[in-house]
């Protein structure tokens, strides 16, 4: 693997795709949502997209193994190992799959008045790959990012 460079001030490099947004609840919250698979599930991809998760162990070493279900009726097989697992607060995984990997970064950072911003830093061996990806990977994590919101209404 690679080693990551961040751009500067912790902005994204040629390599990495940021995306963020702040939720109004908790970080133990929010990582519940990812935790539990079936919960996962309901929310992980872009609008219109489904997933079958064959395998969840979310620990250091563990395998993430699911199919999302695309609108136009195309499956997209996955599989990831997730390297770090620190609850509350980060979860990393390396995507294995699909022709381009890439290791993802998921922080949850308290903020006030209960919320947590979340950031996903997906990290791209190449900058030809991340520029290939990006136009879109920025919507569909935004669509991604809409879906949590939802889990998260619907369980308070």
């Amino acid at each position: 693997m690679s080693v990551r460079r961040e751009g500067r001030g912790g902005e994204a490099s040629e390599h990495e795709i940021v995306s963020s947004r702040t939720f109004a609840a908790p970080p133990q919250r929010v990582f519940e949502a990812f935790r539990d698979p079936s919960r996962l599930a309901r929310w992980w991809g872009p609008q219109g997209f489904s997933s079958t998760f064959e395998v969840f162990d979310l620990r250091p070493g563990g395998t993430w193994r699911f199919v999302m279900h695309g609108p136009d009726g195309v499956d997209h097989p996955n599989e990831s190992v997730f390297l770090a697992v620190e609850e509350p607060g980060r979860i990393v995984f390396r995507h294995l799959s699909g022709g381009h990997p890439l290791e993802m970064t998921i922080t949850l950072d308290e903020q006030s008045g209960g919320a947590t911003r979340v950031t996903w830093r997906m990290w791209h061996e190449t900058a030809e790959d991340c520029a290939r990806m990006k136009p879109f990977v920025v919507p569909a994590n935004e669509q991604n990012f809409d879906r949590l919101a939802a889990e998260l209404e619907r369980t308070t």
